[in-house]
């Protein structure tokens, strides 16, 4: 933890004057900047008038309790970490105490060294909690000059999911995207959640790969002593994405129970911990699903008034066989990334092995992708990758004949020639019919390709 700053100002609530008295002097000496107060009421004044990073309070004191100034504290100073003091020691008054978000308790008769160490962990923790903030802030503000990530690729279908997820972004809409497994659903969360402008974090949370027992716990959090091995009190998903945007992945998971209180949470925007009082929620919520929710609404598995609820903007996530024109940018991309990752030089790709990869099905979508060309990249023998480098499963896959690929880089005079080829080929080698396709003259394919369909060595006469 980062040391406690020589400002650090610490606001004592006591309504006996000999220990406030007291603990002045004890905190004067640590080189804090202990301020007094004798009711609570006066405490509140005294946060509103200066910049506080702990307030000691004791917690039974005439007209308002010690209890009722934490309430009030999350208004006027909701950054202050709180220690409380008791007489009465009981876990009752502790616990409630930590309910209402104190940071710890001491009890009396106090004991310097043990209010020490108490206070100026209280302090650190505060400080620690301002400096993420600020960081946090900063790295937004970054995001935001720069604009959302990029997420690769320009055909039609991912155009229109990006366009709506950048008019869906600024507003505080939900937003349900839908897609099959391994087509990028994170990613669109992540990119609807940067061009959002919020400040907060985004919190995903992969709701099929958490035991159903741990779910509730887990989105709302628990205190202290909630249930059996809850030895410390928690902050659910929801509480870290204040400010910002939780994303719940595959949310056609979500038990009937839980379900009922994730509605709560969109209908009234609150929310209860585990063992916990009732708090304000404030993120955004970004779902996303691989199922047909519609229909599991209609087997009765899921609850259709939060089905509405989600499905307030829907984004489809294209699969990757509808988006074929993406793939060469995707394998150059992951080439880059897992050269660079495994130390390798920059690798190409052959022609044939792209035709190869853009006739593939892709059943596992960009994920699968992503995986053949890093197991490519990692087995390659030679500085260019080859048909010999995929998996069986992508080079026995029959090739679509109504698709060409180009490595990036590759010439124009080439990529001319070859769709020359291609089209001269689907023709039957009628010129006349193939410049018509191609919207050029018969002179230029003589040019280009010969009066043979190969590569022009000379000059047609009236070229």
């Amino acid at each position: 933890m980062p040391p406690v700053p020589p400002e650090t100002t610490i606001v004592v609530v006591d309504d006996e004057d000999s220990n406030l008295v007291s603990l002045r002097k004890i905190f004067q000496k640590e080189g804090l900047r202990p301020l007094t107060a004798a009711s609570a009421q006066e405490a509140l004044e005294l946060c509103r008038q200066h910049r506080v990073d702990v307030v000691l309070t004791d917690l039974m004191m005439p007209q308002m309790s010690g209890i009722d100034l934490l309430k009030a504290l999350r208004t006027v100073a909701p950054d202050a970490e709180v220690v409380v003091m008791t007489a009465y020691g009981t876990i009752e008054t502790a616990v409630e105490a930590m309910r209402e978000g104190a940071y710890d308790f001491v009890e009396k008769p106090l004991k310097r060294m043990q209010i020490v160490k108490t206070v100026r962990k209280a302090a650190e923790r505060h400080a620690l909690v301002a400096e993420n903030r600020t960081l946090r802030k900063e790295l937004n503000a970054l995001r935001r000059s720069s604009g959302p990530r990029s997420i690769v690729g320009s055909s039609p279908s991912l155009r229109h999911a990006l366009d709506v997820a950048s008019q869906a972004a600024p507003s505080s809409a939900t937003v349900l995207i839908l897609g099959e497994s391994g087509t990028g659903k994170e990613l669109l969360a992540r990119y609807v959640h940067e061009a959002s402008g919020r400040e907060g974090a985004f919190v995903g949370v992969n709701l099929a790969a958490l035991p159903e027992t741990i779910v509730e716990s887990e989105l709302f959090g628990h205190e202290k002593g909630a249930f059996t091995g809850a030895v410390s009190r928690r902050e659910g998903r929801i509480g870290q994405a204040a400010g910002g945007t939780l994303f719940l992945d595959e949310i056609g998971e979500l038990s009937p129970a839980v379900q009922v209180k994730l509605l709560r949470v969109l209908q009234e925007g609150e929310y209860e911990p585990l063992g916990g009082n009732t708090r304000r929620a404030d993120f955004r919520l970004v779902a996303a699903t691989n199922r047909d929710l519609r229909a599991a609404v209609d087997a009765g598995e899921f609850r259709e008034d939060l089905y509405y609820r989600l499905n307030v903007i829907a984004i489809t996530s294209p699969p990757l066989r509808d988006r074929r024109d993406d793939i060469p940018l995707l394998v150059d991309h992951f080439l880059d990334v897992y050269c660079r990752k495994n130390g390798r030089p920059r690798l190409g790709i052959t022609a044939a092995a792209l035709d190869k990869l853009i006739a593939y099905d892709w059943p596992g979508n960009v994920r699968e992708l992503e995986n053949v060309v890093e197991r490519a990249v990692v087995l390659a023998k030679n500085s260019v990758l080859g048909e010999e480098d995929l998996p069986t499963t992508v080079t026995a896959a029959e090739g679509r004949g109504d698709l060409m690929s180009f490595p990036v880089g590759t010439p124009l005079s080439e990529i001319e020639r070859r769709v020359i080829q291609r089209t001269l080929a689907h023709t039957g080698g009628d010129k006349q019919l193939a410049a018509q396709l191609l919207g050029i003259s018969a002179r230029t394919i003589y040019r280009k390709v010969g009066a043979d369909g190969s590569r022009a060595s000379h000059r047609e006469p009236g070229a």
